[in-house]
């Protein structure tokens, strides 16, 4: 068995993820998109909305300044000269997906999510479910609001012992999202409408039967592609895999050949290395990271890579964060070395620079001229006029006089 060093599985994944590819020169198109999806495999979704939308920002970070209705048309809307190239559903968590991924997805691989712990109400109020499918059906696109009047209004004129609470409502249309019956037919200021799924996914896909062990290996050959060098619980964490199925496709596609097995010094357990995983000699340029970016969701992941702590401080009280609410890694020549506490100050036109810090042992004077210039680039993205940076951080003082 091969036995690599740390350096070279950073570099491998750091290509596998699209950060060794030449930022467009050019507008992005559609064709750019597809290329971050092939890397990426999937975008999560969140609604903390303090800088930017997360699944905006990976897309961001690969090629620089997009129109975020590239992402939108590709998502939430279809057409025959532009089809829909993603769907949502629940994959790492709430996630977009290639549409052509969805039969996997839905093959068993994947263990159910919190949404199990709806089955008693489900079996409690079957009646409810089919009113909602028939409202979805009737009326979709429509948000969970939408859904939950027309029930109410529909169970006022049936009249009493027809009546369902309004959170009964949200949860069935929550646990039918997490199932597959229901997806989001388009969102509107970030609500998601359902949609019956046979609208959304066209009929070749859904009707594609693939067996769970199937299911598996596809979607573990697609973490290892999206990773390129990880251990058999880092491959599982990609899509929430359960240990056993996953263990048994990591073993599948060894014999075939798709997964090599290596060392990486330093790693207790094996990992593996996808067959089409290139390490380049070196990873140039620079990107913010938003918290929810592939590159670093998996914090333990991150820190065996780039010896780089990272903690979401969001439900940490203020008092007692050590960065920030919503802090931005910053990668640079393939290294994590600074962190910027972000936030997008519509009101007064602003990207707010609330932290700045530097890592340790980083060379400073090379880092704040990069990181000054992605900010800059950053605010001019989100149409904001310029950046501001406050006090916080050993990095602040210095970037305060560069980005003015």
């Amino acid at each position: 068995m091969q036995t690599i060093s740390v350096t070279t599985a950073r570099k491998t994944f750091l290509a596998a993820q699209g950060f060794a590819d030449p930022r467009p020169s050019g507008p992005v198109s559609r064709r750019h998109l597809k290329r971050v999806l092939s890397r990426v495999q999937l975008l999560q979704l969140d609604s903390v909305n303090v800088a930017v939308r997360a699944h905006y920002m990976p897309v961001f970070s690969r090629l620089g300044a997009y129109e975020p209705e590239l992402l939108d048309a590709a998502a939430w809307s279809h057409s025959a000269r532009q089809p829909r190239l993603m769907v949502e559903t629940w994959a790492h968590e709430a996630s977009l997906l290639p549409i052509e991924d969805w039969p996997l997805i839905r093959s068993g691989a994947k263990r159910d999510g919190w949404w199990r712990h709806y089955g008693p109400l489900i079996e409690k109020s079957p009646g409810l479910v089919d009113e909602i499918l028939s409202v979805v059906k009737e009326l979709g696109p429509i948000g969970a609001g939408g859904i939950e009047r027309e029930v109410a209004a529909d169970a006022q004129r049936r009249g009493p012992g027809s009546w369902w609470e309004r959170s009964e409502v949200k949860r069935v249309c929550e646990y039918l999202f997490g199932v597959g019956q229901l997806t989001t037919g388009t969102r509107k200021s970030f609500e998601r409408l359902y949609d019956l799924t046979e609208r959304v996914v066209p009929p070749e896909i859904l009707a594609r039967s693939v067996s769970a062990e199937e299911g598996a290996r596809g979607l573990i050959e697609r973490s290892a592609r999206a990773l390129g060098v990880a251990t058999e619980t880092d491959l599982r964490d990609y899509y929430r895999l359960g240990p056993a199925p996953a263990r048994q496709a990591v073993a599948e596609l060894v014999e075939a050949g798709v997964l090599e097995p290596v060392r990486v010094r330093g790693w207790k357990p094996v990992a593996y290395r996808h067959a089409d995983a290139r390490t380049p000699r070196a990873v140039t340029g620079r990107a913010l990271l938003c918290p929810f970016d592939p590159l670093i969701w998996e914090r333990a992941r991150t820190e065996r890579l780039f010896g780089f702590h990272y903690r979401i401080e969001i439900y940490v009280p203020e008092p007692k964060r050590v960065y920030g609410y919503y802090v931005f890694p910053f990668l640079l020549d393939g290294s994590l070395v600074a962190r910027v506490d972000l936030k997008s100050d519509r009101a007064a036109g602003v990207l707010r620079v609330q932290g700045a810090f530097a890592e340790e042992d980083v060379d400073v004077a090379r880092v704040l001229p990069e990181l000054a210039a992605e900010l800059r680039h950053m605010a001019e993205w989100l149409g904001l006029s310029g950046v501001e940076v406050g006090t916080r951080g050993d990095l602040a003082k210095p970037l305060a006089k560069l980005v003015r």
